[in-house]
């Protein structure tokens, strides 16, 4: 079975989760991928990977892929967030972490980070 990577993005962060994925797209072949509608639709049609999408932040996406975690159906979770002018309608990313770290799951908020978590599932 397959370890899933959940993708989720701040709108000012989508263009680079897309970088990222692009830059790290044959390892991340090797992942069932979910992510929020629109990041997932963006890495979906410019990455052309395939990936299950959840309702966007705002309608609860966010919340979906949550549950996915605490059912412990998810190895990963790369949520690049815009900590200086996140939006009112984004995701918020403290029930993420709190769901993450009660569930012993890793979760990057920047691409650094990110990359690292990549190579730890290998």
């Amino acid at each position: 079975m397959k370890k899933t990577v959940a993708l989720i993005a701040h709108d000012r962060k989508k263009e680079e989760m897309l970088t990222f994925v692009l830059d790290h797209k044959e390892q991340l072949r090797n992942y069932d991928l979910i992510a929020t509608a629109t990041t997932g639709k963006i890495v979906k049609e410019k990455a052309g990977l395939p990936i299950t999408t959840y309702l966007s932040g705002p309608l609860g996406g966010d919340q979906q892929i949550g549950a996915r975690i605490a059912c412990q159906e998810v190895s990963a979770v790369i949520f690049l967030r815009d900590p200086l002018t996140a939006q009112p309608h984004e995701p918020d990313i403290t029930a993420l972490l709190r769901i993450c770290d009660v569930h012993n799951i890793p979760v990057a908020t920047n691409v650094a980070t990110a990359g690292l978590v990549l190579q730890s599932l290998d």
